[in-house]
């Protein structure tokens, strides 16, 4: 019965995230073959003729902007909510640790 509960536990190699190497140039090729469609919107833009060229105009400007988007984006897992196994525990806050005030004003230093 114990073995069960260890396999159940267990994280498969599917559910393993994707390496920094594979992400980093799965993004690459997502970021080139989207410059790839810019350049070729150039090359349309000179073919199309009249008010058919705001079309490739548009795809070759706002483009860029999306790649790099797009290219940014990470499956990584982000690590927000983790901590180093060996962190020490959170101490007391400084509020806590300070001495009480006394009554009245806060003493200035200098004798009258």
């Amino acid at each position: 019965m114990r073995e069960h509960r260890v396999r159940d536990s267990a994280g498969s190699l599917t559910d393993l995230p994707m390496s920094p190497d594979e992400d980093r140039q799965r993004r690459f090729r997502t970021y080139f073959w989207m410059m790839v469609v810019r350049v070729a919107a150039f090359g349309v833009f000179f073919i199309v003729p009249d008010w058919w060229k705001l079309i490739p105009a548009a795809l070759a400007v706002f483009l860029p902007f999306f790649a790099v988007v797009v290219a940014n984006v990470s499956t990584r897992p982000t690590t927000d909510g983790l901590e180093a196994p060996n962190a020490l525990p959170p101490g007391p806050s400084a509020a806590a640790s300070a001495p009480p005030e006394t009554g009245g004003a806060a003493p200035r230093g200098d004798v009258l």
